[in-house]
């Protein structure tokens, strides 16, 4: 796919909306607690675009040793080439290459967007595009 004129953002989903943030998508896998419908700040809800369950578990060393960034890193790309992440990537990569802006939202408490999901989904969609 070429690069089209869209672009991708990269917030938390309690971050104030901003002017040109476009479609704004929470690729959360569990929805905020405690938002109700009529206070959500996300257009979309992709959750098939997040690390799975088990994945969230290794990385916050849920009954285990936490796994490192790199190992994080490995596992969620290998998620994301996998269904239904991978039909999804692919759905959101054209949305951006035929001019939409978008902006993937994440856990309020993912303060380091380094170390979060949603910078590396960015990449991927990046790579998607180009």
């Amino acid at each position: 796919m070429r690069r089209g004129t869209g672009e991708i953002f990269t917030r938390r989903w309690n971050d104030p909306a901003q002017r040109g943030d476009g479609t704004r998508i929470l690729v959360c896998r569990y929805r905020p607690r405690g938002v109700r419908r009529e206070e959500e700040t996300w257009d979309e809800w992709i959750k098939e675009v997040s690390p799975s369950p088990a994945l969230l578990a290794a990385f916050h060393g849920k009954e285990q040793p936490p796994i490192s960034d790199r190992m994080f890193r490995r596992r969620f790309s290998s998620e994301m080439r996998k269904e239904p992440a991978r039909s999804q990537v692919r759905a959101l990569a054209e949305r951006v290459t035929a001019g939409e802006t978008i902006t993937l939202l994440c856990s309020s408490a993912c303060v380091d967007e380094r170390r979060c999901h949603r910078t590396m989904l960015r990449e991927l969609l990046l790579a998607e595009t180009e």
